[in-house]
C-alpha cells in the first residue's frame, strides 16, 4: 500500500495550493485521510481529516482557509489551502487509515512529505 501526494510548492503570501493524495495497492477498507505537518522546529500538527463518511477535523492554525474533500472511489483526497500565509511553511504529509488485506485492524499510514513554501 502506497500513499502518493502531489500539489506542494512555492506560492506566494496569500495565494492558495491544492494538495492531492492517492492510495494504491491492495487493502480490506481505507477509512481516514486527511493531511499533517510539520513545520519548522514544531510539533507535527493536524491540517484536516475526512472520515469515509464525510466528517471532518481540522487543526486550529488551518480551520478557516482549508477545505478538504475525498472521493472514495478514486482512494484519493485532497486538501485546498487559500490565503496562505509564511507561517503555513513546511513539510505536509498525506495520511490515511488502511486495513491491510492481512490484517484484521487498521493502521496509520503516511505518505512521502511535500514541502510548501510560502513566501512574504
Amino acid at each position: 500500500v502506497q500513499l502518493q501526494a502531489s500539489g506542494g510548492g512555492l506560492v506566494q503570501a496569500g495565494g492558495s495550493l491544492l494538495l492531492s493524495c492517492e492510495v494504491s495497492g491492495e487493502f480490506t477498507r481505507l477509512d481516514d485521510m486527511g493531511w499533517f505537518r510539520q513545520l519548522p522546529e514544531k510539533q507535527l500538527e493536524l491540517v484536516a481529516v475526512m472520515t469515509r463518511g464525510g466528517d471532518t477535523n481540522y487543526g486550529g492554525s488551518v480551520k478557516e482557509r482549508s477545505t478538504i474533500s475525498r472521493d472514495n472511489a478514486k482512494n484519493s483526497a485532497s486538501l485546498q489551502m487559500n490565503g496562505l500565509k509564511p507561517e503555513d511553511t513546511g513539510v505536509y504529509y498525506c495520511y490515511a487509515s488502511i486495513q491491510p488485506i492481512w490484517d484484521r485492524v487498521a493502521s496509520d499510514r503516511w505518505g512521502q512529505g511535500t514541502q510548501v513554501t510560502v513566501s512574504s
